[in-house]
């Protein structure tokens, strides 16, 4: 008989894993969203998946997005100096997540996936648990369910370092090649520009990341759609002119009601197992890697995680019980890359080392170098090696 996993969340990190896991499991999804809810509702946040999360989804065989908006380029500008536009290695790709995450629920409801449609609290985690041989929280933001131990040495600190500002618009003109845009103002934060693909067709996302009470920190109490559209315009005239100078007046807008989004989340990383009166929960993405967006890989290290959990399960799924060791084991497998990528966002959310702004600098006259650092987001190892290198 095969194992029962609960798979709580369906957000990128529990669907993968349903992909990954439904041929050797019982899986079962619990989400308080249905697909149609997913998809009418608003953002929640945004993605770039690089090309390792991408083959990770063609080895899973999910659905394939075929459009035009692929991304190329990662073009940096400091300040006012555009400094350059390095070429990935292999394209990526951002889709609006409420159309991604409800094609993905409807697709592995058709191929004999089991979904729940319940909001499970934290109160209720252990009665509700006794239906599965396993439970994995991808709760994402709201997680964690359980209160799996804070790794400190990950987690240095207490309060945001960001405020999210993000909208997902018409009417701006795309860079050339096309490829995400970071714009960084030093001291006040930075402005991410992203080409996506939306239920609507191409959009610019355009994402502020403003660090808490500075100039950036404009966004303040405005909740109606309209006012979001008004302020975001200012924003990008005052702060962002060569992105204002693309914007199309008479076509600028928000793609629907429900395409903006605020929020400000306080890093954090957990230790992904524990033991609860003798049973195993595990948790995955953010519900226990929980690392500010500056990066751009919240979605690509919790497609990391899954593969890896996803991998681990099979590996054991013929073991008479599941119990700490396994949970150890999962986090042996992940713990090195996960500290690769926490602690390189985290020195993102500094000022940039005086070695970085040089790389930086020095890739504005040499294309070689400017590849490499657009890579940074495709390997992340390669950008904990460069920030963290002793100098």
């Amino acid at each position: 008989m095969k194992k029962r996993i609960g798979i709580v969340g369906s957000g990128t990190t529990g669907l993968q894993l349903a992909y990954a896991l439904k041929n050797d499991f019982e899986v079962v999804i619990v989400s308080h969203r249905t697909p149609e809810q997913l998809r009418s509702g608003r953002i929640m946040s945004t993605q770039v998946h690089f090309s390792p999360t991408r083959a990770r989804e063609e080895r899973f065989h999910m659905p394939k997005w075929e459009n035009d908006s692929m991304i190329e380029s990662i073009h940096i500008t400091v300040g006012d100096q555009k400094l350059f536009a390095g070429m990935l290695e292999k394209p990526a790709l951002s889709v609006d997540q409420r159309l991604a995450y409800s094609r993905y629920a409807e697709e592995l409801e058709r191929a004999g996936v089991s979904f729940q449609q319940k909001k499970v609290i934290k109160e209720e985690i252990e009665a509700f648990s006794d239906e599965f041989d396993l439970v994995i929280d991808c709760t994402g933001k709201n997680g964690p369910l359980v209160p799996f131990p804070v790794e400190k040495e990950l987690t240095p600190f207490q309060t945001p370092q960001r405020k999210c500002i993000v909208g997902y618009f018409k009417g701006v003109k795309p860079t050339s090649p096309l490829g995400v845009s970071v714009t960084v103002i030093p001291e006040l934060g930075e402005m991410f520009e992203i080409p996506s693909e939306t239920e609507y067709g191409p959009v610019t996302i355009l994402f502020i990341t403003a660090v808490p009470e500075g100039p950036l920190d404009m966004f303040k109490g405005i909740k109606a759609p309209e006012a979001f559209t008004i302020k975001m315009r200012e924003a990008v005239e005052m702060f962002f002119p060569e992105i204002h100078e693309r914007i199309v007046d008479i076509e600028f807008a928000l793609c629907d009601e429900n395409g903006f989004l605020q929020i400000a989340i306080t890093p954090e990383v957990r230790i992904p197992y524990l033991n609860v009166n003798d049973k195993l929960f595990l948790g995955c993405g953010d519900s226990v890697i929980l690392n500010d967006p500056i990066t751009g890989q919240g979605s690509n290290l919790s497609s990391y995680c899954a593969e890896q959990l996803s991998d681990l399960l099979i590996e054991h799924k013929h073991s008479d019980r599941w119990d700490e060791e396994l949970g150890r084991l999962y986090w042996e497998r992940i713990k090195s890359f996960v500290k690769e990528v926490t602690e390189w966002t985290n020195a993102m959310t500094q000022p940039l080392p005086g070695h970085v702004i040089q790389m930086l600098l020095s890739a504005a006259e040499d294309q070689q170098k400017a590849d490499q650092i657009a890579r940074w987001f495709e390997n992340p190892s390669t950008a904990h090696q460069a920030f963290l290198a002793k100098v």
